[in-house]
C-alpha cells in the first residue's frame, strides 16, 4: 500500500510539472508573439502627415499627403507643399522626392490643404485645396503629371474653382477638400465642400468643369467628402460634426438620391479633424486617415496618417472602422 501511495504521488508530481512546463511554453509562444507584433500606426513616422487620399495604381497604392509643418507652439495648420508614398503590401512605405508645392501654383499664396490624385489615360490629376491670390477664399487648382510619384506641374494656370463660384454660404473656406472619381461609362464628378457638399461632372480633359455645380444634403455634413464604388454601390463618405467623426451615405447612383448609413470612424486622436481615404487592393479594403497621436507634439495641426481595416456588411454597408495601434500587419 505504502509502496502504491509512494508511487501515485510521483505520478501527480510528474504531471504537475509536465503541466507546467507546457504553460511555460505556451506563455513563452505568447510572449514572442506579442513581441513580434508590429506597431505600424502612423504609417509615417518622421513627418507629419494628414489628409490623406490614396491611388491605387499598377498593383501599388500610392499615398498623398499633406505635410504639416506647424511649429510646437503654433496652433493653426502650416502647410506649404504635398507628400507622396507608395507601398506594395501596404505595411512597408517609400517616400519619394516632394511633388508639388503650393508655390507651383503662381495664382495661390498658401496653404497645402486636403487633396486626391486620379489617372486617366496614362496622365495623372491632382486636385488640390489652396488659397488663392487674386480672388478672396480657398480655391480648388488641379496638377498634372505623366508620372503618380510626380513632379506635377499647374495643368491650367489659374483656378478650377474659386470662392465666388458657390454662394451657398459666406464663409471663404467653403470650396476645399476635393474628391475626384470617373465612373464606369468614363464620366468623371469632382466632390467638394466645406458645411455644403458641391459636385459637379468633369470634362475628359480632367481641368474644366462640365455644366452646373449641385449640392447634395446630408445630416451634419462639415468637409471632407470621399467619393468611391464597390459592388455596384456608390458610397459618400464625409466629415461629420466638429470635432470630426466619419459617416457615410450610399446610392445606386452617383447623382443619388443619397442615403444616409451612420457613423463608420469616431473622433480620431486628440485631432479635432478627421478625413479619410476608402481603396480596395489586392482583395481587401483599407481606411486611411489621420489622427494626431504622434508622441510628444501630435495634435490637431501635427496629424498622422494611419491605415485600418475596412469590412463590408452582405447588404452592402459598411462595418464601423476599428482604429489600432498595430495597423496593418504582414
Amino acid at each position: 500500500m505504502k509502496n502504491t501511495i509512494i508511487t501515485l504521488a510521483l505520478f501527480t508530481v510528474v504531471a504537475s510539472l509536465k503541466t507546467m512546463a507546457q504553460n511555460t511554453v505556451l506563455a513563452s509562444a505568447k510572449d514572442k508573439k506579442a513581441t513580434t507584433t508590429a506597431i505600424n500606426n502612423p504609417i509615417i513616422k518622421d513627418k507629419y502627415t494628414g489628409d490623406p487620399a490614396a491611388l491605387v495604381y499598377k498593383d501599388k497604392v500610392y499615398l498623398y499627403a499633406g505635410h504639416d509643418e506647424a511649429p510646437n507652439d503654433f496652433n493653426f495648420y502650416k502647410m506649404n507643399e504635398w507628400l507622396v508614398y507608395s507601398t506594395s503590401d501596404m505595411v512597408h512605405w517609400q517616400e519619394h522626392p516632394v511633388p508639388l508645392k503650393v508655390t507651383d501654383f503662381t495664382w495661390a499664396t498658401s496653404d497645402a490643404w486636403a487633396s486626391q490624385v486620379i489617372e486617366r489615360n496614362g496622365k495623372f490629376y491632382w486636385y488640390v485645396t489652396v488659397s488663392h491670390g487674386a480672388i478672396n477664399g480657398k480655391a480648388i487648382g488641379v496638377g498634372v503629371s505623366d508620372s503618380p510619384t510626380g513632379p506635377f506641374k499647374d495643368a491650367l494656370g489659374k483656378a478650377l474653382v474659386t470662392n465666388d463660384m458657390t454662394t451657398q454660404t459666406k464663409i471663404d473656406w467653403d470650396d476645399i477638400d476635393p474628391t475626384v472619381m470617373i465612373d464606369d461609362d468614363g464620366q468623371a464628378y469632382i466632390f467638394w465642400g466645406n458645411s455644403v457638399c458641391h459636385y459637379a461632372k468633369l470634362k475628359a480633359n480632367m481641368t474644366e468643369l462640365d455644366g452646373e455645380i449641385q449640392t447634395i444634403t446630408l445630416p451634419n455634413y462639415t468637409e471632407a467628402p470621399w467619393i468611391h464604388k464597390h459592388n455596384n454601390w456608390y458610397y459618400l463618405s464625409y466629415a461629420y460634426q466638429f470635432p470630426e467623426k466619419i459617416a457615410y451615405a450610399m446610392s445606386k447612383s452617383i447623382n443619388g438620391p443619397w442615403e444616409y448609413k451612420g457613423i463608420l470612424n469616431e473622433l480620431a486622436g486628440n485631432s479635432n479633424t478627421n478625413h479619410q481615404a476608402i481603396i480596395d487592393f489586392k482583395g481587401k479594403s483599407y481606411f486611411i486617415y489621420h489622427n494626431g497621436a504622434t508622441q510628444p507634439n501630435g495634435g490637431s495641426f501635427r496629424r498622422s496618417v494611419c491605415v485600418d481595416r475596412l469590412f463590408y456588411n452582405k447588404d452592402g454597408t459598411m462595418k464601423r472602422v476599428i482604429m489600432t495601434t498595430e495597423g496593418i500587419q504582414n
